[in-house]
């Protein structure tokens, strides 16, 4: 940027602008600077590359709206909140167990929540839903004292924070599952907030477009810190939320310019670059930088000088000021020129000190509030600046190791006790003890009528809904009676399931199919002209395959969602819907469908929240296994997704063959969650590999639903009547059951070996029954042991037990233990690569050739074959023994 080369010049510039702004608004001023700008593109004059605005308020002291309230009543009960707060924490950290806890960052946001908590947070005992609101993880223990103050919690359960275990503790962050009634969102995992309520807002919208959830004037609200913006997932969909116009979206971003071990952009000021990305992505930026304390300084700012070091001073630098004090900020801040060390000659270095920055002072935190929700058209970004760890002084105000502050000796904890006007004595500190005052005194009246006036508690979360009517298994016939002559992936199944179920009068309008890309790969484009693409702004285009049957339809009542190449978007989205029965008192039954290696493994930790909001939906795997893909090579051969899946304790798992075995268990989820409201999840595997798809054989429900059952028996008996030695167990899972199928045939026609097939629907489901049976049968050895399913079904086998999969080892093994007879498990362990389905899974072994191979190396190490049949047929099959093992190449 070049420098100053003509002053005047520049003022009449400057005075035109005023003029403008004067005379004909300031509407007409941004028409004309837009002017401006397109000419300079026009004819070649480099624009800066981001648009910022100078490092002060964007709302001026004379556009403020006006706080109503008690400033003073306010500050009090703000102050004894700070103090619970502080306690709570100080007294979990003098136990033995040393519990840990967080001050800083609840100190620094203190005045954003009270201000949000007073005037603009709705809850649900309104005319209209409350507002959905996402608190910063670490922020809790401020909430959690505020709600104190409330008479929602006493004193137990604050001195069980982070005592969980013996029940009546509150959780050390906002965690949905373990406090259902109380936190909306888990929020700690940082990124994973504000991405989600960008989606949230989206949702609220699209139910509103489909008139299944009226928006009114509900708002998102996300608070989150300048730090937690350089997670991807912090920013990687704002550009979204400003494409999508959310106005029913305000994020507030507590810039105390610190992140846990020091500043966030200590050579640069991150406030202006994150004005200058949210304004690129369409937002409204407000920013709350400086307290009231500054404007007769900003006022008297006649050469612009107290804005040049605004504007230049860095934010290792800002941090310095609060930590060094009142005289350090006189030297290196107003002291960079005369005439600013002039302007605060009168003001003492304590005075000095407490120039306050705005998103400590309640009033600029209420305009800019006001502000956001009064503005139509975009989403609302307000980035406040405050000092981390506010108000604990020598103890952590804005030093380095602020964050990890947990113990206050008495000397600290009296130095607070002063400045926030705290009725403890000495004596009394030494304790550390909360403080409430009783219920008639003004503060809790004026707490009591505040949140009265805005529809009750937050946060709150609802757990009640309607149930929903679900349909029998008839409404899958067409699944459950088999594809006659014709070959279909059980993929086409899943998506005839869903053209069945949006049929459905009673629960198909809470269908909601979710796509983040290539719905055409799996066969999906057939929703979408009969169910139309959710679009905010409907269609104002003729899309090229118009004249098609199956175009591309936009529409504001659509009501398939596809979210563009963007997993992370996408789940929040079906965390969304999955979470609209609590958040809307509608319950959604969404449909996501993935490539499966693009899914847990891609989105992990949003999987693990939506255990944590208790999400009910389906979560669908397309393409999955390691060698059904073929063709696409390592990075979309998935062979670990359920082994992943496996993890979250709520997720339930499945990877169905045939699509009845599909039809079923979509049919028993839909009974689980939308009948008997469990909080559970679903997640199936589908496949896109063509087969004969068999009529669903009688009584196979149970076994589909708990694990495995028996496919098929050529079991041959001797003259004694005993099933034949030369016999094993062969079990197959999904696309690989094609080959285990093939390796009966084979094992049987070429080497006299017999065997029963059994199909494993899910490995997960079988093992977990297993474990808690297992820990039951523990807990209890005077009662008659119990017995799992797969347990069972294998009870007394002396065969050897085959078990293949298109999925690592890992996910059978668990199985070991619960099955009789000795297991061998088989799996695609290693890198994915491109081939043909034939060659992948004879390069991972798991073809039937190396089903047949393992299965007579079993029977010879059971004794019943020589080990010389074994290395014949190795010969007789082609099969390489000195071949790379591909678990590690």
């Amino acid at each position: 940027m070049q420098d100053e080369t003509d002053i005047q010049e520049t003022q009449e510039w400057l005075d035109a602008l005023q003029a403008v702004i004067r005379f004909s608004g300031k509407e007409r001023a941004a028409f004309l600077l837009k002017q401006l700008s397109d000419r300079a593109t026009d004819i070649g004059v480099k624009l800066p590359a981001a648009i910022t605005t100078p490092y002060r308020n964007t709302i001026p002291p004379n556009a403020e709206k006006r706080m109503p309230g008690d400033l003073f009543m306010e500050r009090r009960i703000r102050s004894l909140i700070r103090w619970n707060a502080l306690a709570m924490v100080v007294r979990a950290n003098q136990s033995a167990d040393n519990l840990g806890g967080h001050i800083a960052s609840f100190s620094s946001a203190a005045t954003l929540y009270d201000v949000g908590f007073n005037y603009f947070f709705r809850g649900n005992e309104g005319k209209e839903l409350g507002d959905l609101v996402f608190f910063q993880g670490h922020s809790s223990p401020g909430i959690y004292a505020r709600s104190y103050l409330e008479g929602r919690f006493d004193e137990e359960q604050l001195d069980n924070f982070r005592r969980e275990v013996n029940g009546n503790g509150l959780s050390s962050y906002p965690h949905p599952w373990l406090m259902p009634n109380y936190w909306q969102f888990p929020t700690v995992s940082m990124g994973l907030g504000p991405i989600q309520a960008i989606y949230q807002a989206h949702i609220m919208r699209y139910m509103s477009a489909r008139g299944l959830s009226p928006r009114g004037d509900r708002k998102v609200w996300a608070f989150l810190g300048d730090g937690e913006c350089d997670e991807p997932e912090s920013l990687g969909a704002i550009s979204m939320a400003g494409r999508e116009n959310l106005e029913n979206l305000v994020f507030v971003v507590n810039c105390n310019l610190q992140r846990l071990d020091g500043p966030v952009r200590g050579n640069g000021k991150i406030i202006q670059e994150l004005e200058g990305v949210f304004r690129g992505a369409g937002w409204n930026v407000i920013k709350v930088l400086w307290g009231r304390l500054w404007d007769p300084l900003l006022e008297k700012d006649e050469k612009g000088l107290l804005q040049k070091v605004m504007d230049e001073t860095v934010d290792g630098e800002m941090q310095n000021f609060k930590a060094n004090g009142g005289a350090y900020t006189r030297e290196h801040f107003f002291g960079k020129y005369p005439e600013l060390e002039e302007m605060v000659k009168d003001l003492s270095d304590d005075e000095i000190m407490k120039l306050n920055r705005g998103g400590h002072d309640p009033y600029k935190v209420y305009a800019a509030y006001a502000a956001a929700m009064a503005h139509k058209g975009q989403p609302t970004v307000i980035l406040a600046q405050t000092v981390k760890g506010y108000g604990l002084g020598a103890a952590g105000e804005a030093a380095m190791d602020t964050h990890n502050v947990k113990k206050m000796d008495l000397e600290a904890l009296q130095r607070f006790r002063d400045r926030f006007g705290i009725p403890l004595t000495d004596k009394a500190l030494e304790e550390v003890p909360y403080y409430r005052p009783a219920p008639d005194s003004p503060e809790m009246k004026y707490m009591a009528e505040r949140r009265k006036a805005l529809g009750g508690p937050v946060p709150e979360r609802r757990t009640e809904c309607p149930k929903l009517k679900v349909p029998g298994l008839d409404i899958f016939k067409a699944l459950t009676k088999g594809s006659g002559d014709r070959e279909i992936s059980n993929t086409m199944a899943f998506v005839r399931a869903i053209a069945a179920l949006v049929k459905d009068k009673n629960m198909g309008q809470n269908v909601a199919p979710i796509v983040p890309d290539e719905a055409r790969t799996f066969g999906m484009e057939g929703l979408f002209r009969q169910m139309g693409i959710y679009s905010s702004q409907g269609q104002k285009y003729t899309p090229v395959d118009h004249g098609q049957i199956m175009y591309y339809k936009e529409d504001k009542k659509g009501q398939v969602l596809e979210e563009g190449i963007n997993e992370a978007g996408a789940m929040s989205a079906w965390i969304a819907l999955a979470t609209a029965y609590s958040n809307h008192g509608v319950p959604m039954v969404p449909f996501y469908i993935y490539y499966s290696m693009f899914g847990f493994q891609r989105i992990g930790d949003l999987a693990w929240a939506a255990g944590d909001m208790q999400a009910r939906g389906f979560l669908i795997g397309a393409t999955a296994g390691r060698t059904t893909l073929n063709g696409e090579g390592l990075q979309h051969q998935d062979g670990h997704s359920h082994v992943l899946s496996s993890t979250i304790p709520n997720c339930k798992s499945y990877d169905p063959a045939y699509g009845y075995e599909l039809a079923v268990i979509i049919q028993r989820g839909l009974v689980e969650m939308y009948e008997e409201q469990q909080n559970v999840f679903y997640y199936i595997t589908i496949e896109n590999e063509n087969f004969l798809q068999p009529e669903m054989p009688q009584g196979a429900e149970e076994g589909i639903i708990r694990g495995i059952y028996k496919l098929k028996s050529n079991a041959r008996k001797s003259a004694k009547g005993k099933a034949a030695k030369k016999h094993v167990q062969l079990i197959g899972a999904a696309s690989i059951l094609s080959e285990v199928l093939a390796a009966s045939e084979l094992l049987a026609d070429e080497f006299g070996v017999t065997s029963d097939v059994w199909n494993l629907t899910s490995a997960t489901e079988a093992a977990r029954e297993g474990q808690d049976v297992a820990r039951w049968n523990m807990l209890h050895p005077d009662k008659k042991p119990r017995k799992a399913w797969i347990t069972e079904q294998f009870e007394g086998n002396e065969s050897p037990v085959i078990a293949s999969t298109d999925y690592i080892r890992a996910y059978v093994e668990p199985l070991r233990e619960f099955i009789d007879g000795d297991l061998t498990t088989l799996g695609t362990d290693g890198f994915g690569r491109s081939d043909s389905r034939e060659q992948l899974r004879r390069f991972f072994e798991v073809d039937r050739n190396y089903i047949a191979i393992a299965a007579l190396n079993s029977l010879a190490e059971q004794g019943v074959i020589e080990a010389k049949e074994v290395t014949d047929a190795i010969k007789k099959l082609n099969v390489d023994p000195e071949k790379a093992n591909p678990r590690l190449v």
